[in-house]
């Protein structure tokens, strides 16, 4: 977001605090706005409603934190992989597509 608002900042000639700024007032006059409701985009995010209740405003801020919190690995993701890097079961694909499987390592 910081190398997003520096680009934006050259572009609009303010300084990067400036950019920053703008953009947090832009973020309160659209929730001050009526269109926007924090409460119903983060129930829509926990899973507790539909996506079809979100306003076209709401459904916009909840693309973005939906592709953020899909490329990020939950705990059990984490665990599940390192049980399978731990126990020898991984597979993958060497620099020449080459399928392989993980060794264990010693003391994993």
């Amino acid at each position: 977001m910081v190398d997003d608002a520096r680009v934006m900042a050259e572009l609009q000639s303010r300084s990067l605090a400036g950019q920053i700024t703008h953009w947090a007032r832009i973020g309160r006059a659209i929730e001050r706005s009526g269109r926007f409701d924090h409460v119903r985009l983060s129930r829509v995010l926990a899973g507790e409603a539909e996506t079809t209740a979100l306003t076209p405003e709401e459904k916009a801020a909840w693309s973005e934190r939906f592709l953020v919190k899909m490329s990020e690995p939950g705990p059990a993701e984490e665990a599940f992989f390192t049980e399978l890097r731990v126990s020898g079961k991984a597979v993958g694909l060497d620099a020449s597509g080459k399928l392989i499987a993980a060794e264990a390592q010693a003391g994993e």
